[in-house]
């Protein structure tokens, strides 16, 4: 496993939280009206799954398991190691399901929810990223 790869996601993956947490506004409304917002929340969001992911692909490739199939089972078998908790796999799998429908546009995005996710499940997100840290120091 390399350190410095996952340090540096680590820090990309916390400036892409400080970005949504600055940018986010405290009405959903005002980012259904606002492109420029939309594009920065939706950018880092999608980036900070994605940083999640290429992160615990690595993790999971230092270690003696088959390699997962899909995104999402990235964190399954990260929780089936010990890494993570199931609740946070199940979150974490969300938010690959939220990057999929936001990168390939399989459905028109929700505003409202994207703003729920923005306001109320950054700390998924930075759970992990203390998680892995911690993890690099053992």
């Amino acid at each position: 496993m390399d350190r410095e790869v996952i340090e540096q996601k680590l820090e990309s993956l916390r400036r892409c939280l400080r970005r949504i947490a600055e940018k986010c506004p405290t009405d959903p409304g005002k980012l259904e009206q606002d492109p420029d917002l939309q594009d920065i929340i939706v950018l880092n969001l999608t980036r900070a799954v994605q940083l999640c992911v290429d992160i615990g692909a690595h993790l999971v490739s230092s270690m003696q398991v088959s390699p997962p199939d899909t995104m999402g089972e990235t964190f399954d078998v990260l929780t089936k190691s010990g890494i993570i908790p199931e609740a946070l796999a199940i979150h974490l799998k969300k938010a690959v399901g939220f990057r999929n429908i936001a990168v390939h546009n399989y459905e028109q995005i929700n505003w409202v929810i994207v703003h729920t996710i923005a306001r109320d499940y950054l700390d998924d997100f930075s759970e992990f990223a203390r998680i892995t840290a911690s993890s690099l120091i053992k």
